[in-house]
């Protein structure tokens, strides 16, 4: 994709990308170095390329597959979020919103599987209590997707 990047002596701290035709287009301010420049092009690009493979996954469609086999409640709603740096997923069990790392795109679907589980056992047990994890381990893969997830964590860090 090509990158066209727009400079302007009246932004003074924030950055902002969007594809325009085609082009990857990214605002900064004037002030900015060269290297802090293409810290920013290339960050901008990753959010961009990130944001485009999160719409290729149907969260709700994946979601009601995982409860009805692990007989679990559906959520209210299901989305991505480019937001959660700290959590690789969150829930509101009382409007059943769950909101699931873009992060996660870029991982195994079975470890995307097992945070959606996770985050549907909320909507039974919100807490980590023993209930909570006796309902997230239903799913097979759940050892192997929080050791994996725990490396990734140590890796961002």
């Amino acid at each position: 994709m090509k990158t066209e990047v727009i400079r302007s002596t009246r932004r003074k701290k924030t950055i902002e990308a969007r594809v325009v035709g085609g082009t990857l287009r990214v605002l900064l301010p004037d002030s900015l170095t060269r290297e802090e420049e293409e810290h920013w092009v290339s960050e901008m690009r990753r959010r961009i390329e990130r944001k485009t493979k999160s719409t290729h996954i149907d969260l709700p469609s994946r979601a009601r597959t995982l409860a009805n086999k692990y007989h679990l409640p559906e959520p209210g709603t299901i989305t991505f979020s480019s937001r959660q740096r700290e959590r690789w997923g969150s829930c509101s069990p009382h409007t059943g919103a769950i909101r699931i790392s873009s992060q996660l795109v870029e991982f195994p679907a079975w470890v995307l599987d097992y945070v959606i589980v996770h985050e549907l056992a909320h909507l039974i047990e919100p807490n980590h209590t023993a209930l909570f994890w006796e309902i997230a381990t239903r799913y097979e893969l759940a050892e192997r997707a929080r050791g994996f997830l725990i490396a990734m964590q140590g890796q961002a860090s």
